[in-house]
Order: structure tokens, then C-alpha cells, then sequence
């Protein structure tokens, strides 16, 4: 007896029908099958091959496995179905077509063999373009985190984002005990775990149980150059400093008390108006808590006087505008006022909070009113200080002193700086052994708002660096090489993505480099020297500043200005000694030595285009008109063939046979070449001058007329020229 084992997937179609078949259903006999589903049956069974059997229902092919051999005596009059091989898993796929003669395997059509077609191209050949270096979004050295006295170990990392076990290894390598995590830290070992972990910091002070007391505040004068502003503080303080700068502007720095008439007394910061003096300008902005700004009644508001209005508000410092030179004839203060209006400054006068005083330093006059203006402001402001604790200070100027050393001019922002304290520097450090006043008197302590002079460093700083105070000097020297340490690494950074950004460009251009090293009195001076300097730059010489430095031209300079072929420029320095200038004359090193900024560029800039390739440009150096046309024939092969000579009168400029001719007819260029031959009466001449006559031959032309233009062509080197504007900014036009 043979059997049918349904598959699950003809249950649909057979539950549809009958009702009673479901999967995994067992047909005991075929014969009974016609029986169970009725007559006239809906599904029909045709024998098909030995190996096995499909079960199909009339509305779709549903596939059944048997599980053994159906009977050979069924019907062969169901023809509908279709039959496919045993134990496949997709019967449809493998299922024989009913007009299909015989069944089982099958060898397949022996094909005639294709070679196929090779095509294979040979490889193209591509320039190398090398991989873009993958960076982090934002680095360490980029993050700055915000340091105060008495944060624990837990707040650092949070705030560094390092683990809480790499913060206290470094915490005792650097000499520190804690016990815990909740140990508090002072910010000197705070910024020595972050220096060491990569970070930047920004130290925040509290006054929180200090004794707090007002304090002078501190105005800076800052304004155009030559708009007296020198000459306004000298009024106020009854002195003559301008009489006796150089040039007649200033080009320093510089910090005066004044004692009011009222007996109040003001700390004033005098900045130089010069355009080279920028960052001279936002440091006084930065430490400043009132910015006066002047302006000349009869100039207006210039170049210099927008850039002081922009640092006071990045600064975000009040302004007092003091109106200077009020007494001369072509004085216009409503113009000057208007102009400020416009610039975005809101004046009391217009319904805002700027005040506006009109003052003359020749005359005095004014003076009271811009005294109460500030005292005024002053007292708005409620400006106070504690007096107890460390002292914070600014280093607003740094110079070196041949008996002294290193000498840092600062102002004390808050606490008593006193001396004989363990101080850092920026990166330097020292034991103040000396504190002396604008005036040079010695002082043991300096309290806020108090220019002093420091002395007692082991190195000169920057200008503009903050003055901490720690409580020994091994603390002292930790700091200071962390800050070193900190400095190289960031700068050697610096180098390395600015090597990376500059991409190499196809085209090579001739640019000459001019090595320079620098020299000035203070430090301040360096920089704005050093920063016009590269201000001059241009597509064919680069100013590169290899050195720089605060003090003498010494014998170390002249040895490295040879190693490197540099020259020397000196500002506000002493000239060297014989000795040395005969050694800069021996090793053919220059030496430029300036008191004024002004001369200092100008000389620069003629050096520079003097050393500039040029560049190579066609001119016409002169035009000829055609009068005559002469053609000589019958020549012999010796001589070449026949030639045409253009008759012509040199209406402009001058003619040279070396020099390439252009033939113009009706404004358009006909023909370019170089000269073949000119003459002069017979006579073969070099030049031609304008007013004469003459006749030439043009190379491989012979296509003249009456009438059409010849022009001389010379190729000439085009030199950069130096451009110095009125506010004194200086640069190279290529």
C-alpha cells in the first residue's frame, strides 16, 4: 500500500475545499483519495516518474512530498498535474512540463568552445595624491578650563577630562600629599596637573572673606597718533614728556599716577598711536578699567581711533571721549561728534552713555571737566580691591637693564605685591629684590592700581603676562618649567599645522628670502617692530625674523647674522661699540639702527624692493609710422631671398635693433618679430631716437603698407614699490 505525505503549504488551498486536510496529513492508499475528496474529484493524480509526485488543485499548484512510491496501477487519464523530483526543496523550479517526452537526468548540449576576448588594458598612469591626515575635531591644547583656589582632585578631572588615577599619579610626582579624592588643591599644583595633562588654564580669584577696599582706577589715554595725547597727560601731571620723545609720538608704553586737583589720584597708561603699535593698544585695553579716547577737533576720526574704539569694546570697557586741540581755527568738534555717532558710539548728547569733553593741552583748558568726567565714571563703576592676600598684577612693559637686569613694569590688579616674594612670570621667574615706583623710588610694597617697576627676575618676560605669587622657590621653579615646557609644545604645534595647511602649489615663483634680526630696548617695542616687519611680505620677498631679542646689539648677534646671512635692525638701542661694527663690516653684515618708527619702515621697505627679482614686463618703448615702402629683388640664393624695407619715421620713444617690433594696422596687431635690420642713411645703427627717420626690416614680414604703426618692444623688470599711508601702515605693492 502506497501513501502521500501532504506539505503545510497545500493546506490553504485544500482546507478551502474539503475542510478536513491539514499538514503533515497521511494519504493511506491512492485509492481512496478520489473518494476523500469527492465526485467529481477536483484534484487529479497522473502517474508520473518512478521517483516520486506532485499534488496540484485545480485554482494553484500546490507541492506535496511523498513519502514513499505511489501505486503503478493509477490512472494515466489525470494529465493536469505536474510532476517533479523527490526530496528537492524547491519542486516549481525542477517541475517537468507535461509536453515534455521522457523524465530523469539529462547530459547537457556539447556547445562549440568561444575563445573569449582578452581585454585587459594596459594600466594608466596617475599622479600620487597623498592621504589627507584625519584630525580630532578639537585637541588638548586647544581646551582652556577654569582653575580657582581650594578645587578638589574630583573637579579637576571632571573639568580635564582624565581619570581620576592619572591626575593623582601626576599630583605626587610634582611633591603633593592627598589623602582622597576630596582633598582641596592650590591652584599652583591645579595648573601644574593640567599643564602636564595638556591643558590650558585661566586662574579665577575670589574676594570671598578679603578685606575690600576702593581703588584709583586705571585709565588708559589711547587715540590716532599726533592727536596729542602725550600732551593731555603731560597737562594733567604738569610735565613735558613729549618735548623729549622721539620723532615727536610716542612709541612706548608707558604709567603714571596722577594727583588730581580734587586730591583723588588716577593711574594713567599712555599708548602710542602708531598703526604699528596694535598690540600695544590691546593690552593697555585689557588691563584698563576706563578707556579715554582722543580725537583732534581739526583731523576727525581716523584709522587708529576706530581700532581703539574696537579694543575697548572686545575689552568691554566705558569710554570717555576727550576732544583735543580745540583752540586751533580749523577745530570742528559737531563734525568730530558726528562722526563717533556714526561709528556706532552713543554720546550723551544723542540720548546715550558716552560722555564728551572738549579740551586743549596747549591752552589747559577743559582739564577740570574731563577730571570730573572720569571720577564720575569712576564712581559708577564702584571700583574696589582687596588689599590682603597674594597679589595679582599685568606686566604691561619688560626691558633689560645693563646694571639691573631684567626689569618688568606692571600694575597690581588686587592684593599687596611685597617684596622679597617668590614670583612666576609668565614663563620666568624670580625673588622681587627690589620695588620701585614710576618715579624711581624705592617701595616695599606696591598695593592695587599701583604702577611699579619689578626687579629681582631671572629672565625677561612678555608683555602681557599675569604675575603670580607661590610660597617657595622650588614651587616657583616647577612652575616656570611647566610653563616652558607648555610654550614649546604649543609652538611647535603651531609650526606643525602650518605646515600641514600649506598645500604645494604647481607653479614655482622666484621669491628671495630676507633673514632679519631684530633688536629693541623693551620688550613691548619687539614685538610691534617684529609684527610691522612681517607686515611687508610680499609675493616676492619674504621677511623672515629669525631672532629677536631686548637690549644691545651684541657679538652673539653678529655671529648668528653671519651664520645665516641676516641683517640687523635696531630700535631705541644704543649704537654698538667699534669693535663690533668692525667685525659686522669684516663678515659684510648690515646694521640699520632707527630711534622713529617711521624711518625704521621706510629704510626696510627700500631694502626690500631693492632685493626684490621683479618682474618682467613688455613696454613699448617707442612707435614708428610707415612712409615708404622699399622692396629689394633679384637677390642671390648667398643672400637669401627677396625682402621688403619699411621707410619709416620714429614718432615717438626710440628704436633698438635687438628689441622685438609689432606691426599694428587699423589698431590691430598684424604681425610680431624680432628686428632683422635698421638703418639709418646707409649706415646700420643700434638706435634710433624719436624724429628721425629710418628704415628696418621685420623677420619673416613682408606684408607692410603706407600708413600702418610699428611699435618697439622692450622687456623691462618691474620693481615692488613701498606704500606707507597716513596713519603710518606700510606695505609692499608688487
Amino acid at each position: 500500500m502506497w501513501g502521500l505525505l501532504l506539505h503545510p503549504s497545500a493546506s490553504a488551498a485544500s482546507s478551502g475545499k474539503t475542510g478536513l486536510l491539514s499538514p503533515g496529513s497521511f494519504i493511506p492508499a491512492i485509492t481512496t483519495l478520489d473518494e476523500w475528496l469527492g465526485d467529481p474529484p477536483e484534484a487529479r493524480i497522473s502517474q508520473g516518474s518512478p521517483l516520486g509526485y506532485t499534488c496540484c488543485f485545480e485554482d494553484a499548484v500546490k507541492p506535496a512530498y511523498a513519502s514513499t512510491q505511489l501505486s503503478s496501477g493509477t490512472e494515466r487519464n489525470r494529465q493536469d498535474l505536474f510532476l517533479s523530483r523527490l526530496f528537492h526543496s524547491s519542486p516549481s523550479c525542477l517541475a517537468r512540463r507535461r509536453d515534455e517526452d521522457s523524465f530523469g537526468l539529462r547530459t547537457p548540449k556539447r556547445e562549440k568552445y568561444v575563445k573569449k576576448e582578452s581585454r585587459i588594458q594596459p594600466p594608466v598612469e596617475t599622479p600620487y595624491v597623498p592621504p589627507r591626515i584625519k584630525r580630532e575635531a578639537k585637541s588638548l591644547l586647544d581646551k582652556t578650563i577654569d582653575i580657582f583656589e581650594g578645587m578638589t582632585v574630583v573637579e579637576l578631572a571632571k573639568r580635564t577630562g582624565e581619570k581620576l588615577s592619572t591626575l593623582q599619579d601626576i599630583i605626587v610626582n610634582v611633591g603633593e600629599k592627598i589623602e582622597s579624592e576630596f582633598d582641596p588643591l592650590s591652584m599652583d599644583i591645579a595648573e601644574l596637573v593640567a599643564m602636564e595633562v595638556g591643558v590650558n588654564v585661566r586662574r579665577l580669584h575670589s574676594n570671598e572673606g578679603a578685606e575690600v577696599h576702593p581703588r584709583p582706577p586705571v585709565v588708559t589715554v589711547m587715540g590716532h597718533v599726533d592727536h596729542g595725547k602725550t600732551s593731555l597727560l603731560d597737562a594733567l601731571r604738569q610735565t613735558s614728556v613729549a618735548a623729549h620723545e622721539a620723532g615727536g609720538i610716542t612709541q612706548h608704553l608707558g604709567a603714571f599716577v596722577v594727583g588730581m586737583p580734587s586730591g583723588a589720584s588716577i593711574t594713567f597708561l599712555d599708548t602710542p598711536g602708531h598703526a604699528a603699535f596694535s598690540a600695544m593698544r590691546a593690552r593697555g585695553a585689557a588691563v584698563t578699567d576706563i578707556v579715554v579716547l582722543v580725537v583732534a577737533a581739526d583731523d576727525g576720526v581716523m584709522p587708529q581711533t576706530k581700532e581703539a574704539m574696537n579694543h575697548a569694546r572686545t575689552a568691554d570697557v566705558p569710554i570717555v571721549v576727550a576732544i583735543n586741540k580745540c583752540d586751533k581755527p580749523a577745530a570742528d568738534p559737531e563734525r568730530v561728534k558726528l562722526q563717533l555717532a556714526s561709528d556706532g558710539l552713543l554720546l550723551e548728547e544723542m540720548g546715550g552713555d558716552v560722555q564728551v569733553v572738549e579740551v586743549s593741552a596747549t591752552t589747559k583748558t577743559g582739564l577740570d571737566k574731563l577730571e570730573e568726567a572720569l571720577l564720575l565714571q569712576a564712581e559708577i563703576m564702584d571700583l574696589k580691591a582687596r588689599v590682603d592676600g597674594p597679589a595679582q598684577a599685568y606686566v604691561v612693559e619688560a626691558r633689560l637693564d645693563k646694571g639691573r637686569g631684567p626689569l618688568a613694569t606692571a600694575i597690581v590688579k588686587a592684593g599687596t605685591l611685597v617684596c622679597g616674594q617668590h614670583v612666576v612670570v609668565g614663563s620666568e621667574w624670580g625673588r622681587i629684590r627690589a620695588i620701585r615706583d614710576m618715579a624711581g623710588k624705592m617701595a616695599d610694597q606696591a598695593g592695587a592700581a599701583m604702577p611699579v617697576v619689578i626687579e629681582g627676575l631671572k629672565g625677561l618676560p612678555r608683555a602681557g603676562d599675569d604675575i603670580v605669587v607661590v610660597e617657595t622657590e622650588e614651587r616657583a621653579r616647577m612652575l616656570s618649567k611647566g610653563r616652558k615646557s607648555k610654550y614649546e609644545k604649543d609652538r611647535l604645534k603651531k609650526i606643525s599645522e602650518e605646515l600641514e595647511s600649506s598645500e604645494p602649489s604647481d607653479e614655482v615663483t622666484n621669491r628671495v628670502e630676507m633673514p632679519i634680526i631684530v633688536k629693541a630696548d623693551v620688550q613691548g617695542t619687539v614685538q610691534a617692530v617684529t609684527d610691522a616687519l612681517k607686515s611687508l611680505n610680499s609675493p616676492q620677498v619674504f621677511v623672515n625674523v629669525i631672532h629677536v631679542g631686548v637690549g644691545p646689539i651684541s657679538q652673539s648677534d653678529i655671529d648668528l647674522a653671519q651664520a645665516c646671512g641676516a641683517c640687523i635692525v635696531g630700535f631705541n638701542v644704543k649704537s654698538p661699540p667699534s669693535a663690533i661694527g668692525q667685525a659686522a663690516a669684516r663678515a659684510n653684515i648690515e646694521i640699520r639702527t632707527h630711534r622713529v618708527i617711521y624711518h625704521l619702515l621706510e629704510d626696510m621697505g627700500k631694502m626690500i624692493v631693492n632685493k626684490a627679482p621683479g618682474t618682467a614686463e613688455t613696454q613699448v618703448a617707442g612707435e614708428a609710422q610707415v612712409l615708404n615702402i622699399f622692396e629689394l629683388k633679384g637677390r642671390s640664393k648667398s643672400k637669401g631671398d627677396d625682402i621688403k624695407i619699411a621707410g619709416c619715421r620714429i614718432t615717438e620713444g626710440l628704436f633698438t635693433r635687438s628689441s622685438t617690433l609689432r606691426l599694428l594696422r587699423s589698431g590691430e596687431v598684424v604681425f610680431e618679430g624680432s628686428c632683422a635690420s635698421l638703418k639709418r642713411e646707409k649706415q646700420d645703427v643700434e638706435t634710433v631716437m624719436k624724429g628721425n627717420e629710418c628704415g628696418l626690416v621685420i623677420r619673416n614680414c613682408d606684408d607692410f603698407q603706407i600708413g600702418d604703426v610699428i611699435q618697439c618692444l622692450q622687456q623691462v623688470m618691474r620693481k615692488p614699490r613701498f606704500v606707507s599711508s597716513e596713519n603710518g601702515a606700510a606695505r609692499i605693492e608688487c
